[in-house]
């Protein structure tokens, strides 16, 4: 019984899970008096998802700060049944002449709904890039993991007729987690930063492959 569970959690991280989206903007790119930021993104992410964020510029400077909090959610005829919210941030560590080194940390709440349960998620995703940025356009490299800690599930009627031992409630040890890493690139134009950004993804023991192992967006970032 706590295979099938675990399978399930399993299967909120291939529908739901997904790389990390920050705010990503031109660091060399300076809009002055702008702190606030709303971007608007769509791709694939084991389906068509789309997202909404705003981001707001906590510290400027040396180390510059970024406060970030996103919404994403499949394409569907029911967008409230799956979605992912996360809060957090980005830092940029090191400036060396065009070149930056920004982390990105964030902590991750996922609801996903099938006919079989109903699957609330708590998770952290993590991530690093290093990018070469110009005024008008940068490109950068990424590599993060995005993983799922612990997982609420309510069963359906119909998994219990098939399943008449299994519990409702939380579960650990972890469900799951993915290594996700790529290329990204933007153009950067008045208060905009138009961005692209495609990759592979892999399960964290790196021997399992998800059904669909590639992820790509598109997006704009509007600095306010």
């Amino acid at each position: 019984m706590k295979k099938i569970t675990q399978i399930i959690g399993l299967l909120v991280m291939m529908i739901i899970g997904s790389p990390s989206f920050a705010q990503m903007i031109n660091w060399a790119h300076q809009v002055p008096d702008s702190k606030h930021m709303l971007t608007a993104s769509a791709g694939a992410e084991y389906g068509m998802v789309y997202g909404l964020g705003y981001g707001y510029q906590v510290h400027q400077g040396t180390l510059p700060i970024i406060a970030n909090l996103d919404v994403s959610a499949p394409a569907g005829h029911h967008l409230v049944d799956d979605f992912k919210v996360r809060i957090g941030g980005q830092i940029r560590w090191i400036e060396l002449g065009h070149f930056s080194l920004s982390t990105q940390l964030y902590g991750v709440f996922r609801r996903m709904e099938n006919e079989y349960a109903r699957i609330l998620n708590f998770g952290s995703d993590f991530s690093g890039t290093i990018g070469y940025y110009r005024n008008k356009w940068y490109v950068s490299g990424v590599f993060g993991f995005d993983k799922a800690i612990v997982s609420d599930f309510k069963h359906s009627q119909a998994y219990r007729d098939q399943f008449p031992g299994v519990v409702d409630g939380w579960y650990e040890p972890t469900t799951g987690g993915n290594f996700y890493y790529g290329l990204e690139a933007g153009y950067s134009i008045g208060h905009c930063d138009l961005f692209v950004k495609a990759g592979k993804l892999a399960a964290q023991d790196w021997s399992t492959t998800p059904l669909l192992p590639y992820f790509g967006k598109i997006g704009v970032t509007v600095r306010l």
